[in-house]
């Protein structure tokens, strides 16, 4: 090709150029909305329903948040927790499970997986699994948002099949050379797997960050609340037009529409934060591991 562009050429990457800026703005203009009418007076709110950037900032919401009853210190200190040690443990487990059902001379392939894809379809519903956790003396116990997810059947299948894609010589390699399955594993397949490892990482990083209905189930002490299931008590509570503060000393109650656009910034900046440094990694990570069932 000589460089050149040719007049189709021209008008398909200005069409192109312009359909992505409109998905851009689509996509843009919901998030922009919510930060800017989590910080919008409620009479600028009336008057210009559609604005996105308020002629003065109201930051009520957020104070009512953090200084009301709502114990958000603490469901924030707990869902961090639960995040960090919950996809570190849900890393290690996915990935020392996966490993040994991607070799095809493990005698009891076949049948794990079947038992392991099983669940994925039926499961003991909700009262077993309530009864379950409560003989395991789960109840009010912070490993109870760790312990019953540890592994997910879907991610570990995903990494299963990645691992099965990378060539059998490597390992027949190292271990001709003197290593064993775990110098293999942390030498070879773990360096070989940033992309899925990376994904997994960021699926079970959202699930624990966005889960709020094991607390619900499990947790009757409200210090050890996630911040998802504190924040939908403080939501419903805005609902109703008088919102009753216990424990605050707050002369000014914000409006039910700020609260609730506060809440969203809050619960959702974080992750949105970290996603940006695995982006990369998610699409490949999720096509590389889908490929070979």
């Amino acid at each position: 090709m000589n460089g050149t562009m040719t007049k189709g050429d021209k008008i398909f990457s200005i069409v192109n150029n312009i359909i992505m800026v409109i998905i851009c703005i689509v996509m843009i203009y919901p998030v922009l909305f919510v930060v800017g009418r989590s910080v919008t007076p409620e009479i600028e709110r009336a008057l210009h329903p559609l604005r996105l950037i308020p002629s003065t900032l109201d930051w009520s919401g957020y104070s009512f948040i953090l200084s009301s009853g709502s114990n958000i210190v603490n469901s924030y200190i707990t869902t961090i927790m639960r995040t960090l040690i919950g996809t570190s443990l849900n890393l290690v487990f996915t990935t020392l499970l996966a490993y040994p059902l991607s070799k095809q001379y493990y005698p009891l392939r076949k049948p794990v997986t079947a038992m392991i894809v099983f669940t994925m379809w039926f499961s003991g519903g909700l009262i077993p699994s309530f009864l379950l956790n409560k003989s395991l003396g789960l109840l009010n116990n912070f490993w109870v948002y760790i312990l019953p997810g540890l592994v997910n059947p879907f991610n570990m299948i995903v990494l299963r099949n990645f691992f099965s894609q990378i060539p059998d010589s490597l390992e027949e390699s190292a271990k001709l050379d003197g290593a064993n399955d775990l110098r293999v594993f942390f030498s070879i397949y773990l360096p070989l797997s940033t992309a899925s490892l990376a994904t997994i990482t960021l699926f079970y990083a959202v699930y624990h960050w966005n889960m709020w209905f094991d607390s619900m189930l499990y947790m009757n002490k409200k210090e050890m609340w996630t911040m998802q299931y504190t924040l939908r008590q403080l939501i419903d509570s805005a609902t109703v037009t008088d919102i009753t503060v216990v424990g605050s000393a707050m002369d000014f109650i914000p409006p039910a529409e700020t609260v609730r656009m506060a809440t969203i910034v809050i619960a959702t900046v974080p992750i949105l934060c970290v996603y940006p440094f695995l982006q990369k990694y998610f699409v490949k990570g999720m096509l590389v591991g889908s490929v070979k069932g």
